[in-house]
């Protein structure tokens, strides 16, 4: 009798676990939380800031961690002009965001700059215009900073004329006088190109 319960038990100690603590072959193992407790307050809102070149936005990707500590990441394809002057937000509120450009830029009608005795100076949003009659010779683009630079015919006695506007696109308009020609030179908050339009009263310059 002895020897049977022996054999018995014998039995059941080679079909026991190695150890009882892990799954058994042919089991799959649970997904583990991570055990960090932290404590972070709740997304409201993230901005982002683009370099004065952007001017698309392609994607955007979202990297987050999950449960089991992980991490992962998600994007979304986007392909739609930017204004780098906005930043992106990021946020989990339906709450329109309101635009942070200076109010006069968010006019539709142009905004006086400054003037001289030929030649007036404004601007709206990304344009500006000149109103004067003199011929234009030429107009080009330099960088370190970006500036257009702009030279009318004429022989005039001219002081140097400078306006400083800190919180447009156009935040230096200079003019200064050379023989047989003026030069308007607008300094600019970034990198742009610019289309140029013979207008009825004058000249236009549009950004882009």
């Amino acid at each position: 009798m002895k020897q049977l319960l022996l054999l018995g038990l014998l039995v059941i100690f080679l079909h026991a676990r190695e150890n009882p603590f892990f799954p058994s072959q042919g089991e799959e193992d649970l997904p583990f939380t991570s055990n960090d407790i932290q404590n972070l307050e709740p997304l409201k809102r993230a901005a982002l800031s683009l370099p004065p070149h952007a001017r698309v936005l392609q994607k955007v990707t979202v990297e987050y961690k999950n449960l089991d500590g992980s991490i992962e990441s998600k994007t979304i394809n986007v392909n739609n002009a930017v204004d780098w002057h906005l930043p992106i937000f990021i946020s989990q509120s339906y709450v329109d965001t309101v635009s942070v450009l200076p109010k006069e830029q968010q006019e539709d009608s142009y905004s006086l700059l400054g003037e001289i005795a030929f030649a007036k100076f404004y601007e709206k949003k990304k344009s500006f215009k000149i109103l004067t009659s003199d011929k234009l010779i030429r107009n080009f683009l330099l960088a370190d900073p970006h500036r257009i630079v702009i030279d009318f015919q004429k022989d005039a006695t001219l002081k140097s004329f400078i306006k400083k506007n800190p919180k447009s696109i156009f935040k230096t308009v200079r003019v200064g006088n050379h023989k047989g020609y003026y030069r308007v030179v607008l300094e600019l908050d970034g990198a742009y190109r610019y289309q140029m339009n013979i207008e009825n009263d004058g000249y236009s310059f549009k950004l882009f």
